[in-house]
């Protein structure tokens, strides 16, 4: 009887170091499954995405990704994007903007935009291009406009005896220098710039709202509205919170009950890692222009 203990004690130990390794290895396959595709679904249910655009807009890249990753989810019936911004740059406004309507005609999918806090100027530009607009009563939205600021130092280097030079091929290659004063021609050409990037918003506003231009030139003035004069104006359809938008984006796609929703979840990268860690130690150096246009509620 002793001779067959240690050889059954062996095997014991071998048994239950499999096991050990059998569920290492699956817990880790579980892990990176998740990581690698975090939107995987075995539940077969239809399901409402929800993604949440928050912050003055400075990139669309992130937005964009989430909207074809559930536009090309079979499982998403429709998609809604909770919009709590002031608005930002007229570019990745406008890269967002296009992408909501991509998503609406080549994928046939009903996208609810619900208003937070604010939703003005660019937040305001994107939730035009939704199928539904739902905001709460006391929602900032509107601002319906295009905003430049630029600084003029001139006056503060003479002060501190600092002179600026500035070597140019055209007359206008340095407009908005903070280094001198502007002068009319150049204040006339910003002007147009800005004119016709203000005509843009309006345009998208009454395509989005299925008004007329001239409709919506009066509200374009960059006021800013309530979600409840909002809606009397015809710029929000109903007035809710996230929890309507919800309701109405499974109504709308034939959902019963209490629909399931589903957020993005990150990718593991690597990349973005090491970004965040070494950001805490070497400042990161960003290049702007003297000009820049913004979709942006001016505080």
């Amino acid at each position: 009887m002793s001779e067959d203990t240690p050889p059954t004690a062996g095997k014991k130990r071998r048994i239950l170091r499999r096991v050990f390794w059998i569920v290492v290895i699956g817990i880790g396959a579980v892990v990176l499954i998740n990581a690698l595709f975090p939107d995987l679904d075995f539940s077969g249910e239809n399901r409402i995405a929800l993604i949440r655009l928050e912050g003055v807009i400075l990139d669309a890249q992130t937005t964009i990704g989430d909207l074809k990753r559930f536009s090309e989810n079979p499982l998403v019936k429709a998609i809604v994007l909770r919009i709590d911004s002031p608005g930002g740059g007229v570019v990745p406004s406008q890269e967002i903007h296009d992408a909501v309507k991509r998503v609406r005609s080549k994928s046939n999918k009903a996208i609810i935009a619900s208003m937070g806090t604010v939703a003005a100027s660019g937040g305001y530009y994107i939730a035009a291009a939704s199928d539904r607009i739902i905001a709460n009563p006391g929602t900032l939205t509107g601002s319906i406009g295009v905003i430049m600021e630029m600084a003029n130092v001139e006056g503060l280097l003479k002060k501190i005896g600092v002179e600026g030079v500035v070597i140019k091929s055209g007359r206008f290659k340095d407009v908005g220098s903070p280094l001198r004063r502007m002068s009319d021609e150049e204040r006339k050409l910003l002007q147009s710039v800005m004119d016709d990037v203000h005509q843009q918003f309006i345009q998208a506003v009454a395509d989005g709202r299925s008004l007329e231009v001239s409709e919506v030139a009066p509200l374009a003035d960059g006021r800013i509205l309530t979600g409840r004069q909002a809606k009397d104006a015809r710029l929000v359809d109903e007035l809710g919170d996230l929890e309507d938008a919800i309701r109405i984006a499974a109504d709308i796609v034939g959902i019963e009950g209490e629909p399931k929703v589903l957020e993005p979840r990150r990718r593991f990268s690597i990349r973005e890692l090491l970004e965040s860690r070494l950001s805490s130690f070497f400042p990161k150096l960003e290049l702007h222009t003297g000009v820049s246009l913004k979709y942006l509620m001016a505080f």
